[in-house]
């Protein structure tokens, strides 16, 4: 997980200090190293958390005429990469940063059709002054800006924006409406203060002197399926698979998480198969808390502990397990912390257990496989404490409700 940011203004001046200020409240999403590019009209910054290619993954990276910041990760790498090559395009190492730069160089906006991954970027055209952003197409990777003093200012993060001194952080009666009711889910678009958007899902925009345009690129389609039932088993098992040893692509150490439950068995038992042909052990991480086993009931949503199916799992795959033990002080005052890297209200006790879970699992790992929250719609519960594994510790300023 990384950060970006930048400001782009045409017709006024851009303060340095400013960008680089929103881009230290990200140094908890990129914690290992950062960057800023200052152009005429263009200034952009980067936090990194390194995972792949720690010398040649350096950032804002620079092709020509483009200048990239890039959160997120591609799954596609090397398959860009040796058709880029056949192209005629040179790589200076083996990071996904370096790809995504020359597969916009090569195709333009196309290249977001490419790319399998998780990703929000932003490229800056010098020639044509013109910014290219774009995001995922479920919307793992945040990206969220505003439009101000003719410009158009960017981040990972609405703290981050929120140090812009032009953007307040002044809740409208929607965003409040989204908060007590639709928490942790969002309307499309919407930065739930009144200055800020948020950069749907599937969708790039550009920004240069004839304003903002955003467009959708992708979108889900509903069509008959023809397969039996055969066919489909073994093309949801090729398609599972397949995009599980895709994300074992790592220079960190790797770990899993491991619940019991069907998501978090079948990652932690396909990554230790993977992990066991290279002669190594499979690390694997699961919480649990305080006198649960005590105080368990069972109910129609929880009929059984996670605990017995856990120490199955790790038992079955050989893996080397760690059970993370809260309490429900811990639970408690990690609340507000909890808040306070989400950017907004969440689900209380969920994301103060994954705060915590994830400060442990940090100790040890950089990057974690998860099935959690699999079930839900898009990004809505996890994405803001996790993404792969990383653990995010921020603050945001105070709210001024907006009346209006």
């Amino acid at each position: 997980m990384c950060g970006i940011v930048g400001e782009i203004n045409l017709k006024n001046a851009i303060k340095r200090e400013i960008i680089s200020e929103m881009s230290r409240m990200l140094t908890p999403r990129g914690p290992d190293a950062d960057g800023l590019y200052e152009g005429d009209c263009a200034v952009l910054a980067h936090r990194r958390l390194i995972v792949i290619d720690p010398e040649n993954g350096k950032q804002p990276m620079r092709f020509g005429r483009f200048v990239l910041v890039y959160n997120g990760e591609l799954y596609n790498t090397e398959d860009l990469r040796v058709d880029l090559i056949q192209k005629g395009y040179e790589f200076e190492g083996h990071s996904d940063t370096e790809v995504v730069l020359k597969s916009f160089a090569e195709y333009g906006e196309r290249c977001v059709e490419l790319f399998n991954g998780i990703f929000a970027f932003a490229v800056w055209d010098e020639y044509e002054h013109r910014l290219f952003f774009a995001r995922d197409r479920i919307g793992v990777k945040p990206l969220f800006y505003a439009e101000i003093n003719g410009g158009l200012v960017f981040a990972s993060e609405i703290k981050a924006l929120l140090r812009h001194p032009q953007i307040q952080p002044i809740l409208t009666e929607e965003g409040a409406a989204e908060i007590m009711l639709m928490g942790p889910a969002r309307i499309r678009g919407s930065g739930v203060f009144r200055d800020i958007k948020d950069l749907p899902a599937a969708h790039f925009g550009y920004f240069d002197e004839n304003g903002l345009r955003i467009k959708e690129y992708w979108k889900v389609m509903a069509k008959l399926h023809s397969e039996s039932f055969e066919e489909t088993a073994e093309h949801t098992r090729e398609l599972l698979f397949d995009a599980i040893r895709r994300q074992l692509v790592s220079d960190v150490p790797l770990c899993t998480f491991l619940s019991g439950g069907l998501d978090s068995s079948i990652i932690s038992a396909v990554a230790a198969e993977e992990f066991q042909k290279r002669g190594e052990i499979l690390h694997t991480y699961s919480i649990d808390y305080h006198q649960n086993h005590q105080n368990f009931h069972a109910s129609l949503f929880q009929p059984d502990e996670d605990a017995p199916y856990v120490e199955q799992m790790a038992k079955f795959i050989k893996s080397e397990h760690t059970n993370v033990l809260l309490d429900t002080p811990q639970l408690a005052d990690a609340l507000n912390d909890s808040v306070y890297a989400r950017d907004l209200p969440g689900m209380a006790d969920v994301d103060s257990s994954l705060y915590l879970f994830c400060g442990e699992i940090k100790k040890k790992f950089t990057v974690a496989l998860s099935g959690e929250c699999a079930d839900e719609t898009e990004h809505t519960c996890l994405h803001p404490l996790i993404q792969c594994g990383f653990v995010r510790i921020c603050f945001t300023p105070s709210v001024v409700l907006d009346k209006r």
